[in-house]
């Protein structure tokens, strides 16, 4: 009989593992293997991921040069700080009210956050797109934030973790004097950060990789985020060259991978602890 801790065992599911993972590694490999590659042997008929010569010099800075590339990952970390910041302050307070506060409606205001959850942002997105219009806010950076800083999911995930918090800590900011303001800020902040971490890197990755609604609100290339700027690039080399179209993916998608490596620990503990309070 084998046992859970047997070698065999183990390394059974290391090959497992280790299979998984080249399978969800391997585009990614691709993709970083085709932009060292020069145009004819990115065509070539046989599938090599080592290269036989070298144009990546001059695929990346095609990538650099051909949009203004700078700019372009700017506009990406300022929508998407932006928009986590203003979620979270939005998210906080609502949460904590449907979770700790006793009010006539609670239960039906509950029933219409989860059925946010259900409302797509393509569902919404002609309306979305006239406000924007009448606004004068089309082309502008506020237009790719502002119908984002509201966050059902935010509030749903906020309030399955808030309602873990002891009455009694409550309770005793209450008696100190504390407002309900003070007690979110002050006390369920500090508390909720793990799920607040949790929630940052799922909203950072949805915005930074989100290309339908700046392709519907943003024409100009110095106001592109990341993807709608892949793809005025893709639009500025005929959609031909390859070898710096994967090269300016590469560039693209490096800043997200280095967050996600650099915050995996906030990530794994704030699922972590939100599935076991939920």
């Amino acid at each position: 009989m084998i046992g859970r801790s047997s070698p065999l065992l183990r390394g059974l599911r290391l090959l497992v593992l280790t299979f998984g993972a080249g399978v969800i590694l391997f585009p990614f490999i691709f993709m970083i293997s085709t932009s060292f590659k020069p145009q004819a042997e990115v065509f070539s008929a046989g599938l090599s991921l080592i290269p036989t010569g070298s144009a990546a010099l001059d695929n990346y800075t095609k990538a650099l040069t051909r949009i203004p590339m700078g700019r372009i990952l700017l506009n990406g970390v300022v929508v998407c700080a932006a928009i986590v910041l203003f979620q979270i302050v939005f998210a906080l307070p609502a949460a904590y009210a449907l979770a700790k506060l006793r009010f006539r409606g609670r239960e039906i205001l509950f029933g219409l956050v989860l059925l946010g959850l259900l409302v797509p942002i393509h569902a919404i997105s002609i309306p979305l797109y006239a406000a924007a219009r009448m606004l004068n806010l089309l082309n502008t950076l506020a237009v790719l934030i502002i119908p984002f800083t509201l966050s059902v999911f935010a509030i749903f995930l906020f309030r399955q973790f808030i309602r873990a918090i002891p009455d009694d800590l409550i309770h005793a900011a209450r008696s100190d004097g504390l407002s309900e303001a003070a007690i979110v800020w002050r006390i369920i902040l500090p508390n909720a950060w793990p799920a607040a971490s949790a929630f940052a890197i799922f909203s950072v990755v949805a915005h930074w990789n989100d290309l339908y609604w700046p392709l519907i609100a943003i024409s100009k290339t110095q106001l592109a985020t990341p993807p709608l700027g892949l793809l005025f690039f893709r639009a500025a080399e005929v959609g031909d060259d390859y070898g710096a179209l994967m090269a300016a993916t590469v560039v693209i998608t490096t800043p997200l991978v280095l967050f996600f490596l650099f915050a995996q620990r906030l990530f794994i503990e704030g699922v972590t602890m939100t599935g076991l309070k939920g």
